[in-house]
């Protein structure tokens, strides 16, 4: 069936169908919503138990170099090949590196196994909404993107919780044993229910050279931005290597616009609403990403708050965030008009990066909601909103592209902002904790002691803080009071770490909100 067969009436499938193909892309959206909300709040736990904290900001930013790379590839071959078989790939895929993910023996084969899991996930985002797209008419879109967060609302509410309850009662393990009969459900219905709809006037020529072009771009700034926590920015290994990049970016947006199908279509690119919608979406990353990777860390951490317990306090964000786009959508859907929220989102998640910076070690746990609950409900309402305005400002014929870009750019800033806030932290928690830690530890701990002291993962292990404990009671007098001090310098120095990172979340949603000021109060509809 050709796409322009299915854009003369509101609805050429079947009843059936519909009904078939609204189930699995609920199915696939929750399934991915589950592995995202219970990993989020059980990932430093899990650094911790195998050893893994340094590598903390690579276990994000890896997987969402492949999310962003599969992303905007994906949705170009879904344009061409239909999103069935594209979904099909896509869950294979995620369920074969859930499966490695539970067998993980260290943390870095842990990366590696997410990183399979998350040429999957990557696809999955954007090509939901495009079967939406494929099923509905534009003035049925907004709606039912809208409805679409109500299973991401489910596992919203219950993923932190459950995954904080099993990591700290059973093992982080079963997570990802949990994901494989919801990955199951999803490999039946999708075949059943997503329509293959196949571009008749594409000559099905893969665009190879942008593939790569956009390959070794996007990995040679990520890699180098990540290397900023170890090495110097002015260093060959950070500079030269976002050199690199720029040269292969340039290169990339050179011979895109030459292609007869490139996998970014320029024309896409020209577009000035998406543009808009794209730059917010990739510095709001930022600020985001401080909120969900390293807010669990900061209570965690800092607060000394239980997973179990830190999953509760957090949960009102993501609740908020699937649950916001339901009311959104039907609002959009009557009025055409989303600015307003736009704005109001906007705003209200820069106020709550605010928040963040105004916690530390001796806040009451309620303030702590209310910053989960503020950030919650102004981030809730963007990703419904981006997904209406890019759809109903590109033609249908590029809908996968426009789909596959967006969350291109919304991957990007998810795996750079984990290098840049990591290093980040690292220089301050070092600088800091070189300040803090008492005199008398450095004459009776050892070297390999003074050095593990340079990861905090001592506050969220417990193996980790009983052999730190036990160290210093042996070698020293006063052991038991210099343990106290010891850890209370930690803990002030990753509150320090943790509040230099949600700064540099406030600035870049600062710039955010300036941004989405400038887009139109109103979308006309595209279906060329």
């Amino acid at each position: 069936m050709s796409q322009e067969d299915v854009q003369t009436e509101e609805y050429q499938f079947p009843k059936k169908q519909i009904v078939w193909g609204l189930v699995a892309i609920f199915a696939v959206y929750g399934t991915m919503a589950y592995g995202v909300q219970t990993l989020n709040i059980a990932r430093p736990k899990i650094a911790a138990d195998l050893d893994g904290l340094s590598l903390y900001a690579w276990s994000v930013s890896i997987p969402s170099l492949i999310m962003a790379l599969v992303t905007i590839i994906f949705g170009k071959f879904s344009d061409i090949y239909g999103r069935r078989i594209m979904l099909m790939i896509s869950l294979v895929a995620c369920f074969i590196g859930t499966v490695l993910s539970a067998l993980s023996p260290n943390f870095l084969f842990l990366i590696v196994a997410q990183s399979i899991a998350a040429l999957g996930i990557g696809a999955m985002m954007p090509l939901v909404f495009a079967v939406v797209g494929d099923l509905f008419p534009p003035s049925k879109r907004s709606k039912w993107v809208g409805l679409l967060n109500i299973p991401l609302g489910v596992f919203t509410l219950t993923g932190p919780a459950l995954g904080g309850l099993i990591v700290d009662v059973w093992n982080w393990r079963y997570l990802f044993w949990l994901a494989i009969p919801l990955l199951a459900f999803c490999l039946f219905t999708v075949p059943v229910g997503v329509p293959s709809l196949v571009n008749r006037d594409s000559e099905r020529k893969i665009d190879v050279k942008g593939c790569i072009l956009v390959a070794l771009a996007a990995s040679s700034s990520i890699i180098g931005f990540s290397f900023a926590d170890r090495h110097p920015w002015i260093s060959s290994h950070v500079l030269g290597l976002l050199l690199v990049s720029l040269a292969f970016w340039v290169v990339f947006l050179f011979f895109e616009g030459k292609t007869e199908e490139p996998v970014l279509d320029p024309a896409v690119l020209r577009n000035p609403t998406f543009n808009r919608v794209a730059l917010a979406t990739f510095f709001s990353s930022f600020g985001t990403m401080g909120m969900m990777m390293y807010f669990p860390m900061f209570l965690q951490g800092v607060q000394d708050i239980s997973t179990f317990h830190s999953g509760f306090i957090t949960t009102p964000y993501g609740v908020l965030t699937a649950f916001m786009g339901v009311p959104v959508g039907y609002i959009i859907a009557r009025s055409n008009r989303f600015k307003w929220m736009y704005i109001a989102g906007y705003g209200i998640l820069t106020l709550s990066m605010l928040g963040l910076i105004l916690l530390d070690a001796r806040s009451r746990i309620v303030w702590s909601v209310a910053v989960a609950l503020l950030g919650g409900f102004g981030y809730g309402v963007i990703p419904t909103i981006n997904t209406v305005v890019v759809q109903n400002t590109v033609p249908k014929r590029l809908m996968g592209v426009a789909m596959g870009a967006i969350f291109f750019f919304l991957m990007i800033g998810t795996a750079i902002s984990p290098a840049i806030l990591g290093s980040t932290m690292n220089v301050s928690y070092q600088k800091a904790l070189s300040q803090s830690l008492p005199g008398e530890l450095s004459d009776i701990a050892d070297e390999k002691t003074m050095k593990a002291l340079d990861d905090p993962q001592v506050l969220l292990s417990k193996t980790a803080l009983e052999n730190l404990k036990e160290t210093i009671r042996e070698k020293g007098i006063n052991g038991e009071q210099i343990f106290q001090q010891t850890v209370e310098a930690i803990r002030h120095s990753l509150e320090k770490g943790l509040r230099n990172i949600f700064w540099i979340g406030l600035i870049m949603m600062i710039v955010s909100f300036l941004i989405i000021c400038t887009v139109p109060r109103e979308f006309a509809n595209s279906e060329e």
